[in-house]
């Protein structure tokens, strides 16, 4: 690909978001402890809503969400044609495999392999939950991923820009085709709502962030305004951790099991969608610096979207949202591991 002046991603994970895990896990612990001592308090949250939309949740999912859209560039979508495997790639993983792939492992694990270890209703709820985060490719640490393996900052960029404006149109209806395949009742409306509230808006928003700074500075008052602002994310993704914990907290004390099962479909999905991309990409000889990148991207979830749309559709106390917020804990260290077995093969593909 042609060398163009987009600048590199940011360099590397930092320590805070290398033990993400870790703070996950605190802020869960955390949560359920709250849930148990003030479940008052929770339940005044709870009643916050207008419209299936919990006040509280919506502006710290916009707080996690906004600045990554600030960091989506529309004018990487010009570069589209070049070096199209990777892309390719990418698309067929996110779009055509993924989402099936997760559907057809929760009903596995929910319906059949675990049918006696958990209630049919709490079965459905964690089913949604798991489609909601198959549906959703990541759009921000995919960046963090990529640049850990050295990969083409500029063609990483153009398959998250593609994948953005394609979520804005393929979200919603392939997360109601497979509710309904799974027979759990869709409420299309709120659906809707939910992808206008946590795609439409925030990347319009994002958009006109971004024209604003690039003519005040370019790339790097960009970069320094989601500097800025990076520390509001992470306290809005844990302190949305705490609340959902906080509203789950009787349910995992009397089953803490529930987490162990949730995450079982969720770790062989993320390492079966990696290993099917990177096994396209070596067949077809895709360079390393793309061959790389296009696998993690199927791999890592949007889970802030996921986590959105499980609460505005079934509740913030519903075992879908539970099962959202599972994809946060494994996450982290499921794509440290992949990043660092990208590094150690990277002879088994050809050089840019």
């Amino acid at each position: 690909m042609t060398d163009h002046s987009t600048p590199d991603a940011p360099g590397g994970i930092g320590t805070f978001e290398r033990w993400l895990s870790l703070w996950v896990a605190l802020a869960i612990t955390a949560g359920v402890l709250l849930g148990n001592i003030v479940p008052g308090l929770f339940q005044a949250l709870a009643d916050l809503q207008v419209a299936s939309v919990n006040l509280p949740v919506a502006v710290l999912i916009w707080a996690m969400v906004y600045p990554m859209m600030v960091g989506v560039d529309f004018t990487a979508l010009s570069h589209v044609g070049e070096r199209p495997k990777g892309l390719v790639i990418t698309l067929l993983v996110n779009w055509l495999i993924k989402p099936f792939t997760m559907a057809a492992l929760g009903v596995l694990f929910f319906e059949v392999v675990f049918a006696g270890l958990i209630p049919p209703d709490d079965a459905q709820a964690y089913l949604a939950g798991v489609i909601l985060l198959g549906a959703a490719p990541c759009t921000a640490m995919v960046f963090v991923w990529s640049n850990l393996t050295r990969g083409d900052a500029t063609y990483t960029l153009v398959q998250v820009s593609v994948n953005d404006v394609i979520m804005v149109f393929a979200f919603a209806p392939i997360v109601a085709f497979l509710l309904g395949v799974t027979d759990i009742v869709v409420p299309w409306n709120t659906l809707i709502l939910s992808v206008l509230l946590y795609i439409v808006i925030p990347l319009i928003a994002g958009l006109l962030t971004r024209t604003r700074l690039m003519a005040m500075g370019g790339e790097a008052r960009v970069d320094s305004f989601r500097d800025r602002i990076k520390p509001f994310t992470i306290l809005g993704l844990l302190v949305t951790v705490v609340l959902l914990f906080g509203f789950q907290g009787q349910v995992i004390i009397d089953t803490p099991l529930v987490i162990v099962l949730i995450a079982v479909p969720l770790l062989l999905q993320s390492y079966g969608i990696f290993f099917v991309a990177y096994g396209m990409a070596r067949a077809w000889k895709v360079p390393f610096n793309v061959a790389a990148p296009c696998a993690l991207i199927g791999t890592s979830n949007f889970f802030e979207l996921a986590v959105a749309v499980a609460i505005s559709l079934f509740g913030l106390g519903s075992g879908a949202a539970l099962a959202t917020v599972v994809g946060v804990l494994v996450e982290v260290p499921v794509m440290l591991s992949l990043v660092a077995f990208a590094n150690r093969t990277r002879h088994w593909f050809p050089e840019a």
